[in-house]
């Protein structure tokens, strides 16, 4: 068992994560310069009686494939490894609205969709911000701010890498789950923000760099013991 599990089982399974497989970042898209393989992972958290999956895998169109390469496992076949069907799951979330984490939304219409309004009116007035036929058939539940969706689980906007992007707070009784998205593309970014708040609070002379949102803050507020994303296996933990 990897460390990264060990980390999640400490959620005592109420967040599991779901692979749905990974692309290839052309080197035009890398910061290194070369080609970069990244998964796909969405987050199954559970409730109460509530069901909630955050992120549903990518689209599929022939322009997307033919520039990330993608490698997908379909919803069914990402759900299996967890002993679930997609009809288990009775609330989706999308920490945005990009091709790649909103692909397996048609496959559970009639299921609610949180998202925040902001997000949803740039999808769908923005020209290439996403597939526009993978918001077809979905029950958006459009939200502004902070919002408890399910029972533990409060929405928090992190805008940065889309204005309408938000993360997942899950409240337990030793801390709190953050099912982040994409709010960073690596969990060494999500820590470089945390320490540049920790400089910034002890006074430390500048230069200095600024956390990308107050909303850093607001999530240390919540009392993370530790921090998933969308495009990296790594967990932080504080």
């Amino acid at each position: 068992m990897t460390d990264v599990q060990d980390a999640l089982d400490l959620a005592h399974g109420v967040v599991q994560r779901v692979d749905f497989g990974y692309f290839v970042r052309p080197s035009t898209e890398a910061e290194t310069g070369a080609p970069r393989v990244e998964p796909l992972l969405g987050y199954v958290v559970r409730a109460g009686d509530a069901v909630l999956l955050v992120d549903t895998g990518m689209g599929s169109h022939p322009e997307v494939d033919a520039h990330y390469r993608p490698r997908r496992r379909s919803l069914p076949e990402a759900l299996a490894p967890l002993a679930m069907r997609p009809n288990d799951v009775t609330h989706v979330a999308n920490c945005h609205l990009h091709f790649d984490h909103c692909g397996g939304n048609p496959a559970l219409g009639g299921l609610p969709v949180f998202v925040q309004r902001t997000e949803l009116a740039a999808a769908r007035t923005t020209e290439d911000y996403t597939l526009p036929e993978l918001l077809d058939g979905s029950d958006f539940v459009e939200l502004d701010g902070e919002a408890e969706i399910v029972p533990g689980v409060l929405v928090v906007p992190t805008p940065g890498h889309t204005d309408g992007h938000q993360s997942f707070v899950v409240r337990l009784a030793d801390g709190s789950v953050v099912v982040a998205g994409q709010s960073h593309d690596t969990t060494t970014a999500y820590a470089a923000d945390v320490m540049a708040l920790r400089a910034h609070r002890d006074g430390h002379p500048p230069p200095l760099p600024e956390p990308r949102g107050a909303w850093v803050a607001r999530i240390l507020e919540l009392d993370p013991r530790m921090v998933v994303l969308a495009h990296d296996h790594s967990v932080w933990v504080p």
